[in-house]
């Protein structure tokens, strides 16, 4: 088997991927403290976040729709242009003495939905640049990058802020993705054609794809439920940890920690292949539920970290092998639109998470959201189990059929 950093294309797939994930890392602390700067509101701040969620949510299948019909290359090197333009704007407005909050929130809504095209071209490109025998290692190798920017990405985003002030963070981010295009437009990408329907034959399509498979579907909702859960411990953590566990450095570990745990995951799933990786996958990220329920009891410190890194690490590792599975189970040719309804699940879960998590707390004390959402976590990932698609699928994915028609484009 060929490493796929000996692959010309996916190298420069990898480069491309870790040039705007750097920059991305540092973003939220920058535009966090940048709107709070400019305005002093955290209402503000909410605003822009959810001008960059909505379009997101809102365009995914479609922009599964795209990447799948006009070649997830193109598409991927026009959405890091536009982001990079969005984000420049950004970077301008920041700089200027006077930001103005429009054009902030103005620009996070294109990047949003130019995200949105951009999510569901990760697995195709994968595909058409690795062979089905490396593509295990070539998603680790993305993981442990994406996931090693997370962990770097607030040291430096803390760097820029200090040395330049934040509008300088959003300018290196539109520069990563206009080095970002220039790399992936430089790959030679291996493209099924797509016959050209309607719209809402491309979307239905793609849904009875999701649906015929029962390992998919469910793992979706779990996965979703995951993400969910993953919001109001979000909302909630860090009063806990402040209030009850003794202050802010036990958020900071917890988070550093999960950050580790990541990374570690990552690399670990670049070496290991079980048997059953949907099953095992999933089983995985029901010890999430750990973390959730000793912040419910307010356990000590150290437990509470060490179960959020442990869960964390099992997150590392299941997405790689997810990831892996996915792009050899479904055809070339709609494998952006099934990762677009996985995308949409799972970070659609996570507004009403947010929404939830501080109604909850307001009405029963944090302990009562922290411990119900323990319990959807373990009840929807390890319930995926009774599945007989999940406990059935093996590894390695049986290749699909249409893939010996792929052409280079």
């Amino acid at each position: 088997m060929t490493h796929p950093l000996r692959v010309r294309s996916f190298r420069l797939l990898f480069l491309s991927r870790t040039v705007s994930g750097l920059g991305d890392a540092v973003v939220p602390v920058a535009l966090a403290l940048a709107v709070l700067r400019a305005t002093g509101s955290t209402g503000s701040l909410a605003l822009v976040l959810a001008c960059a969620l909505v379009p997101r949510l809102l365009l995914l299948p479609l922009g599964g729709v795209v990447a799948d019909r006009f070649h997830a290359q193109r598409v991927a090197v026009t959405t890091d242009l536009v982001r990079c333009a969005a984000q420049l704007v950004v970077g301008v407005q920041l700089l200027a003495d006077a930001p103005s909050l429009t054009h902030v929130a103005v620009a996070a809504a294109v990047g949003g939905a130019a995200s949105a095209f951009a999510i569901p071209t990760a697995a195709p490109l994968v595909a058409g640049t690795v062979e089905a025998d490396g593509r295990q290692r070539a998603n680790a190798l993305l993981g442990v990058t994406a996931n090693a920017s997370r962990l770097a990405g607030p040291a430096l985003a803390g760097l820029l802020i200090w040395a330049a002030g934040p509008g300088w963070a959003f300018v290196l981010d539109g520069i990563s993705f206009a080095v970002s295009a220039l790399l992936v437009a430089a790959i030679r990408v291996r493209h099924v054609p797509v016959p050209h329907r309607s719209l809402g034959t491309d979307l239905v399509r793609g849904w009875r794809e999701v649906r015929a498979r029962d390992w998919y579907w469910t793992s979706l909702v779990g996965h979703g439920v995951w993400n969910g859960a993953a919001a109001v411990l979000m909302t909630l953590g860090p009063a806990v940890a402040v209030d009850r566990l003794g202050g802010e450095g036990v958020w900071v570990l917890m988070l550093q920690g999960g950050a580790v745990g990541m990374l570690a995951g990552s690399l670990a799933a670049g070496r290991f292949q079980p048997r059953r990786p949907v099953l095992v996958g999933n089983l995985a990220l029901a010890t999430y539920a750990v973390p959730l329920a000793l912040l419910a009891a307010a356990a000590p410190a150290p437990a509470v970290i060490a179960a959020y890194c442990l869960a964390l690490t099992a997150l590392g590792f299941l997405n790689p092998i997810w990831e892996t599975v996915v792009q050899g189970q479904f055809a070339p040719e709609v494998l952006a639109r099934v990762t677009s309804y996985d995308w949409l699940m799972s970070l659609g879960a996570m507004p009403i998470g947010y929404a939830v998590a501080p109604l909850a707390a307001g009405a029963w004390g944090a302990s009562a959201p922290l411990a119900g959402a323990a319990l959807l976590v373990a009840l929807a990932c390890a319930g995926t189990a009774a599945v007989p698609g999940v406990r059935r699928l093996a590894w390695p994915a049986a290749p699909t059929p249409e893939r010996a028609e792929a052409t280079v484009g």
